[in-house]
Parts: C-alpha cells; sequence; structure tokens
C-alpha cells in the first residue's frame, strides 16, 4: 500500500472504532447514570466528530498543487490538530465544572457491574485503535493521524482509570462505606479532566506553531546537513538554509554557492544529485535549491590562488 491507502485505512478505523465506543457508552450512561461515563461519552463524541472531519481532511490533503494552493492542501492536517484541541479543552473545563457540581450535590451511581463491563470493553478498543492508528501514522508520516492515534491512547487511559473507580466503587459498597461511594464518581470524572487538559494543550500549541510556519523538527534538518557535507567537493558554499512544514509535507529552501565558470550542466547535476539524496532520506520533501555565483569573497580568491572547485 502507498501511504495515502495507509491513511484513508488508519481514518476508517478510527471512524468506526469511535462509532462502537459511542454506541457502548451511550447504552452504559442509561443504564448506570454516571458523571464519570458522561465524561468518557462527551470524549468520544468529540473523537467521533474529528474523525469524520480527519476523514475529509485527509481526502483533502491529499490533492495535488493548484493555481490557488501552490503548497499543497498538507496544513489542512494541522488545522484538525488544533481543532481537537480547543474541543477537548472545552470538554475538560465542562466536565471539571460538573464534577465540582456532583461532589456539593451527591447522586448515586446505579449498576456499577454494568459500568465496569462496558469501560473495560472500551479500554480494549481504544488501546488496540491506539496501537494500529500510530502504527499507520508512522507509515504516512501524518501529523493529523499522529494526534489522533495519540487521543485513542489518552482514551484507553481514561477508560482505564474509570474502569478501576467502578471496580473501587463495588469494593467500597461492599465494606460497607457508602457515604464514601457517591464521592469516587465526581472524583473519577475531575481526574479525567486534568488528565485531558494537559496534552489537549500540548497538542493545540505544537499545532499552532505549524500552523506559524514552524522550521522541520532538529533530526530533518541535520539529515538535511548532512546530505549536503556528503555533496560538499562538488559546490563552495550553502547559505539560507530554510524548512518549514504544512501537515506532514516538509518544505527545503536553500542556496548553493557554486564557482562562477561552472558549466550550468555541470551546475544543474550537482543540485539534482542533492535534491535526489536528500528526497530519500526526508519523509514527504519538497527541495528548492536556487544556485548563485561565486563572489570571490573567501581566503582562496584574498590570497590568488586558484580555485580548488574548479580544477
Amino acid at each position: 500500500m502507498n501511504k495515502n491507502q495507509y491513511m484513508m485505512l488508519a481514518v476508517k478505523v478510527s471512524l468506526f472504532s469511535n462509532i462502537a465506543l459511542c454506541i457502548i457508552k451511550v447504552v452504559a450512561l442509561v443504564i448506570v447514570d454516571s458523571l464519570a461515563i458522561a465524561a468518557d461519552l462527551g470524549i468520544s463524541c468529540v473523537a467521533l466528530a474529528v474523525s469524520i472531519i480527519l476523514y475529509y481532511a485527509i481526502k483533502i490533503s491529499n490533492r495535488p498543487a493548484d493555481f490557488l494552493h501552490n503548497y499543497g492542501y498538507g496544513r489542512i492536517e494541522n488545522v484538525c490538530e488544533a481543532m481537537e484541541g480547543i474541543v477537548l479543552i472545552g470538554l475538560a473545563l465542562a466536565m471539571s465544572f460538573q464534577a465540582i457540581m456532583h461532589i456539593i450535590r451527591v447522586e448515586e451511581v446505579k449498576a456499577p457491574w454494568v459500568g465496569l463491563f462496558c469501560t473495560l470493553v472500551g479500554v480494549v478498543i481504544n488501546f488496540w485503535g491506539a496501537y494500529y492508528i500510530m502504527r499507520l501514522a508512522q507509515e504516512s508520516a501524518s501529523p493529523a493521524l499522529k494526534a489522533e492515534g495519540l487521543h485513542f491512547k489518552l482514551e484507553g487511559y481514561i477508560s482505564t482509570a474509570i474502569t478501576l473507580s467502578f471496580l473501587l466503587i463495588i469494593i467500597v459498597t461492599r465494606a460497607g462505606f457508602d457515604r464514601v461511594v457517591h464521592y469516587i464518581d465526581p472524583g473519577a470524572t475531575l481526574f479525567v479532566s486534568g488528565f485531558v487538559a494537559v496534552p489537549s494543550a500540548r497538542l493545540l500549541k505544537e499545532a499552532f506553531t505549524k500552523l506559524l510556519d514552524a522550521s522541520m523538527e532538529e533530526s530533518g534538518q541535520m539529515d538535511v546537513v548532512k546530505v549536503l557535507v556528503k555533496h560538499m567537493d562538488k559546490y563552495c558554499n550553502f547559505k539560507d538554509l530554510k524548512t518549514r512544514t504544512a501537515g506532514r509535507k516538509r518544505f527545503i529552501d536553500l542556496h548553493i554557492v557554486m564557482p562562477e565558470h561552472i558549466p550550468l550542466r555541470e551546475g544543474h547535476q550537482v543540485v539534482s544529485d542533492i535534491k535526489k539524496d536528500i528526497d530519500e532520506l526526508i519523509s514527504e520533501g519538497d527541495t528548492t535549491i536556487r544556485v548563485v555565483p561565486c563572489d570571490k569573497n573567501c581566503i582562496f580568491a584574498r590570497e590568488n590562488k586558484k580555485c580548488p572547485y574548479t580544477e
């Protein structure tokens, strides 16, 4: 499969997994009437909405560059990241408020065994989805899919915490501490809200950084420099190295300083060799190299020595 097929498969896995999770949690909420399950359901509803948006976003991001979008549509993946972060932070704040209200006005949780079973199923689906989507995200190098995989993993930890809270409710109830039981559910909800807010804020910050033309990650920039060092015997110098990201795409722009007497065909071949090696190392890379003539402001010119690159 090519990268686009990996991406569409991951989106479909995300979509159907979230549909299954929403159905399970709606049934559990109706039977159990738990605030923690309501919070978990809210997160799954957000995930389902994001999966639907992601499905169309991936399709759009795969479009080739055109007259109106000269650099393609890759940045829409970063928009999806930002949307997911904003909605999750809002949901965490809303559920925290509800949890505090439930601590003030205590309500009883019904049928904790049903809640335990449903959340346990949610744990399995979430961690399986996280593993599968993250694997496909690595194959496609998509930041939106990576965010979705992290979302599934996060939901898995949340479902685990809620499962443990139901187990604690059952144990405490059997031990006869009925008054304590009423505070476990809103307490678990507060924990879940905090657990969601922190990584969501980090996700939002990362998405906005990329939307502001952030450079490639340091390892990617070092790969570019390694290629330039590999070919350094063919040109005088390089300068103005710039990189930026747009979704899963990486844009590299630099100037190569060539001896002024080098034939055009030879200079073009040097540039082609450098671009080929960069594209092999940088997934979804788009490299632009401009050739500029040497201004003779070097030690060889100052000492009236022959340029070693023209020999």
